[in-house]
Formats: C-alpha cells, structure tokens, sequence
C-alpha cells in the first residue's frame, strides 16, 4: 500500500467533508456514498466488483468510460450509506482504498450528493 496515495485519500475525504458541511448539507440525515473504481483491464475490475460484492458491499454495475486522453477504461462504484462522520468515513476510505490495492486497480476517491 502506498502510504503517501492513502494519505492523500484521506486528506481528500476531510476536506470535501469540511466542504459538504460548509455549504450546508444535513449532517444529521444519512447520506449515499459513492467510492470509485477503475481499470484499463475489464477482467481485473470484475473481480475487484465479485470479491467486493462477496464482502457484503452494494456494488454498481461496472461501466465503461473515457479517461481525458481517449483511453478507454472500466469503472464500476460501491455504495454505502453513512452521516457525514468524519472517522467513519476515514475508515471507510481506508478499507476501500485497501480492497483497491488488494485487487490491482485504481481506487478514484468517493462523492456523495448534497443533502438538506
């Protein structure tokens, strides 16, 4: 695992916490998560979506997608639905950032829509 890629992760879940916060999304009403990941190789991402979806995770469809150079890519999303508590979803970051290496592909943050 490389810890400077997990730091910065990690790094991106507070401040885009502070940011949700900041411009007034609901703390106290659960909101969806979105984490993302992808690869250049569909094979090696379908098996990061089974071994997630054998983990209990709620796992989207994977997808195929453009990165900005024309490079195709496969992408597929794992949902989960938590407050916007900043240590869980710190660990939450961790253990997603943890399967993505475990399984060779790009861990690409999360998002989540803003909630009143």
């Amino acid at each position: 695992m490389e810890q400077s890629d997990l730091n910065e992760w990690l790094e991106h879940t507070s401040v885009l916490l502070e940011e949700l916060l900041e411009d007034g999304s609901n703390p106290e009403v659960v909101h969806t998560i979105e984490h993302h990941f992808a690869s250049e190789d569909f094979e090696t991402l379908e098996n990061a979506a089974v071994i997630a979806f054998k983990q209990g995770l709620e796992v989207q469809e994977p997808e195929q997608a453009e990165l900005e150079d024309g490079t195709p890519v496969f992408c597929f999303d794992i949902v989960t639905e938590q407050y916007l508590d900043e240590d869980v979803l710190l660990e939450e970051t961790k253990a997603m950032y943890a399967l993505a290496q475990k399984c060779k592909v790009e861990y690409d943050g999360w998002g989540t829509y803003f909630e009143e």
